[in-house]
This record gives structure tokens, C-alpha cells and sequence, in this order.
């Protein structure tokens, strides 16, 4: 039951990103105009601005921001002194470069650490009152050494043990057994980690001497946030 369980969880998350998706890619449509610069850069191209508006019966300045957009969105590719070319990537394709480009750094969250020696009792009141679903524990030095997800203290929690004395070290997810993400990692290769393995966040770390510092977190939630901003057109 606790497998079926975790697995139509999943299934679920993975629609909710999927419709998500769907209506990012929806939100890319243009406007009969330009529509008809695409059509006459894609059977004309390369051709300047001056020769589209002439085609149009329009002037330049009045389809200079129709072709920003096109530009901006990766419809048309512009290079000085030769003028327009079509890319042939759909909205869809459009989308993906766009994700592709996008990094753990700009939407990353503040993380929440607590040390090694901590009871489970103290970890679960944590996790309550800062509303998170996954606590990071680190050593003396801040380095990280295990995860602990809420599974993890449901667990700790079934029976009669007592959680005040129990350290969660105990309990923890302990490395090498965690996946990392780094600043400078692509989006998009995280999602893939937290749908593969099943998990609600990564902490985003920092190579030192002594090991792994926790500097960030990504999450579903943030996965999530980023999606709907890519619906709303904040983020180019």
C-alpha cells in the first residue's frame, strides 16, 4: 500500500507538470501580422526590415516591435547588415531552449539545516514550523552528511521509541546515498532527479575541502513556480 501509494503521488505530480507545460506552450501565439512576417521571412529570408514593411505597405517603425518579439522569442534570428532569417522552431522547441537555458541559481530557496545531533523529536517540530518537506543535516564544520524527508520521521515515528533521544543521524538518508545539485546546474536536469528518485528536494551545494555545503534548496514547489512563471511571461 505505502509503494501504490508514493507511485500515484508521483503520477500525479507529473500531471500537474504536465498541464502546467501544456499551458506554457498554449501562451506563445501571435497575431495575424505577424504571422505574415513569418510567412514572408520564411519564403523570403534573409530580407531586411525595410523590405518586410514594404511587402506589408507599412512602415518600419510600425512593425519594429512585431519583429522584437518574433526576434526575442526565437522565431527570427536578425544579423546586422543582412537582415531576417526564419529559425523553424515551433513554439514548443522554443519552449525547451528556453528551460534549457534556465539555472538553479536564479530560483534556488534558503535552506533548512539542522545539526547532526539533533533528537528526531526537535526535527519533526523544525519541519512543522518551518513548513518544509525535507531538513538537511550537517556536522560540526556545515557540511552536509545526511537528509531527512518527512517519510523518514513517519517512520522514526511508528512505535513506541522515544524521539526526544533519539539523534536523527540515526535515521537520516546518509551520504553517498543523496543526490546534489550545484548553482550552476540546468533546471530542467534537476526536475528529472526529483521525478526519477522520487524525492521532494535537493540541497543545492558547494564544493569545499572539508566536503559539501548546503548553500540553497530546489523543490517541487519551485519547479512548480518556475512553470507558472514561463505562463505568465516572467521569465524571457
Amino acid at each position: 500500500m505505502r509503494y501504490n501509494m508514493m507511485s500515484y503521488e508521483n503520477d500525479i505530480h507529473k500531471v500537474k507538470i504536465r498541464s502546467l507545460y501544456l499551458k506554457v506552450v498554449s501562451t506563445i501565439e501571435l497575431n495575424k501580422r505577424q504571422e505574415q512576417i513569418l510567412q514572408i521571412v520564411k519564403e523570403n529570408g534573409p530580407i531586411t526590415g525595410e523590405h518586410i514593411a514594404d511587402r506589408l505597405n507599412l512602415t518600419r517603425a510600425t512593425l519594429r516591435p512585431d519583429l522584437a518579439i518574433l526576434t526575442m522569442s526565437g522565431f527570427l534570428e536578425a544579423r546586422p547588415r543582412v537582415g531576417y532569417f526564419f529559425t523553424g522552431k515551433t513554439g514548443t522547441q522554443l519552449l525547451a531552449d528556453k528551460l534549457k537555458k534556465l539555472q538553479v541559481k536564479d530560483f534556488q530557496s534558503i535552506p533548512v539545516v539542522i545539526h547532526e545531533n539533533v533528537s528526531v523529536y526537535d526535527a519533526i517540530c523544525t519541519m512543522f514550523l518551518e513548513d518544509v518537506g525535507t531538513l538537511f543535516v550537517v556536522d560540526d564544520h556545515s557540511i552536509l552528511t545526511g537528509v531527512l524527508s518527512r517519510k523518514d520521521l513517519l517512520r522514526a515515528s511508528i512505535g513506541k521509541q522515544e524521539l526526544p533521544s533519539i539523534p536523527v543521524h540515526i535515521i537520516m538518508t546518509r551520504m553517498p546515498n543523496i543526490t546534489v545539485c550545484r548553482k550552476e546546474d540546468i533546471i530542467m536536469d534537476v526536475a528529472k532527479h526529483l521525478i526519477e528518485k522520487q524525492i521532494d528536494a535537493l540541497p543545492v551545494i558547494k564544493d569545499t575541502d572539508k566536503g559539501f555545503e548546503v548553500v540553497g534548496r530546489i523543490t517541487k514547489t519551485n519547479m512548480t513556480k518556475i512553470l507558472v512563471s514561463l505562463s505568465e511571461n516572467e521569465i524571457i
